[in-house]
């Protein structure tokens, strides 16, 4: 299907002054869907999360995956003519997004209250370690403190050590609540002609996702003991080691597929009747015999093999796949989810954002360098040629 609609966020301006992954993650989402994103930067440095690494051909890998896209300015806004600059982005803007240092937005006059007053119809997006008020409202967070603050850390690891998860899922939640919390207020615009306030706290989005371990240990009962890659509460449901050297993931989920796999996997039939592994609780308590019990079996096997008899049982089951195994992946590749984006360091491959829609295609322009747009930028805004050569001179763009 030729898709040659219109993306639902054409015409809609984003400025962001954005560092680091929860803000730049959902930003560029929205440019995804057609908005313009206008990404402030610091002169000369830009968000530090550009020299976090190298592994992307010279680039860092979190800023190539959350900022395609977008245009960069750069500016530093203490300087005596940003004010006014910045005032006309936001005067022909219809969201900023900002996720500086606590209280930094506000001491420049960028709260909501302030700037509600020029802009009514501007919806400011805040997002923060901890949320606005609160005695942790001006704590430093970064993704790996939130994972710990929250209790994600407490149920995530081997029984002798928690761990930490191994993409920055703390930012991910927060970009992402902050994602669909601005497509909620430019709706509620469309119906009441006004720009609202978005207060979005990274740990109130983990502690969102931290919703069942608390529930079920609530009022005082014991948490999910950290089980590593398997299920806490459900077994056999994790990953198992194959003859091959690789390991396969699976997971039973009820006494019928158990039976199943005992048949038609283990050719162990009788061992679905045995009194030690009748029921979940009782399999989740013998976990470690069950497990050898498995592990003899699959011994005697290949990955292939393995799969294809969970395969044929109806057993849910999974590769536990490597980042190369990923890039590879067959399914991706079927289902044509690799384009390309071009960047600083030439084209560079890029997933196609997950909700496909069969109206438009994603937005999937380039990855920008330190303010590269910086003077078309200005231009468009009426900055005079003598402003410009004043803020290059200053090194203040």
């Amino acid at each position: 299907m030729n898709k040659v609609g219109p993306r639902p966020l054409d015409g809609i301006t984003v400025v962001s002054l954005e560092h680091a992954i929860a803000a730049p993650f959902c930003t560029r989402q929205l440019a995804d869907h057609g908005a313009r994103v206008i990404k402030v930067e610091r002169p000369g440095v830009g968000d530090f999360a550009r020299k976090y690494d190298e592994r992307t051909r010279g680039m860092a890998s979190h800023f190539v995956w959350t900022n395609r896209s977008k245009e960069s300015l750069t500016l530093d806004l203490k300087h005596e003519d940003a004010g006014p600059i910045l005032e006309e982005l936001l005067g022909q803007a219809d969201v900023l997004v900002q996720n500086l240092a606590p209280g930094a937005a506000a001491r420049m006059g960028l709260s909501f209250e302030a700037l509600h007053q020029r802009f009514p119809r501007l919806i400011v997006c805040d997002i923060s370690g901890y949320g606005e008020g609160g005695p942790y409202e001006t704590k430093k967070a970064y993704d790996l403190l939130i994972q710990s603050e929250s209790g994600f850390i407490s149920v995530t690891g081997s029984p002798d050590a928690p761990a930490k998860a191994g993409c920055s899922i703390a930012d991910i939640a927060a970009g992402s609540y902050a994602y669909s919390g601005i497509l909620n207020a430019l709706l509620l615009r469309h119906k009441t002609g006004l720009g609202s306030h978005l207060d979005v706290s990274m740990l109130e989005s983990m502690v969102e996702w931290m919703s069942f371990p608390m529930y079920y240990a609530f009022e005082g009962q014991t948490p999910p003991p950290r089980a590593g890659a398997a299920h806490a509460t459900i077994y056999p449901y994790g990953p198992f080691p194959v003859g091959d050297g690789s390991n396969v993931m699976l997971g039973l989920q009820n006494e019928r597929e158990w039976q199943v796999f005992c048949e038609k996997v283990l050719n162990q039939p009788d061992l679905a009747k045995d009194p030690r592994y009748d029921s979940t609780s009782k399999r989740v308590a013998n976990r470690d015999g069950l497990r050898g019990l498995i592990v003899d079996a699959f011994a005697k096997m290949t990955i292939d093999q393995v799969v294809e008899a969970l395969e044929k049982a109806q057993i849910a089951n999974a590769r536990v796949n490597e980042m190369k195994d990923v890039w590879a992946h067959p399914q991706l590749k079927a289902r044509n989810r690799w384009t390309e984006v071009q960047s600083p360091v030439g084209a560079l491959p890029a997933l196609l954002p997950p909700a496909t829609s069969n109206a438009f295609e994603a937005r999937m322009d380039p990855i920008p360098g330190i303010g590269e747009h910086t003077l078309a930028i200005l231009k468009s805004l009426g900055v005079s040629d003598e402003v410009i050569a004043k803020l290059e001179a200053a090194k203040a763009i």
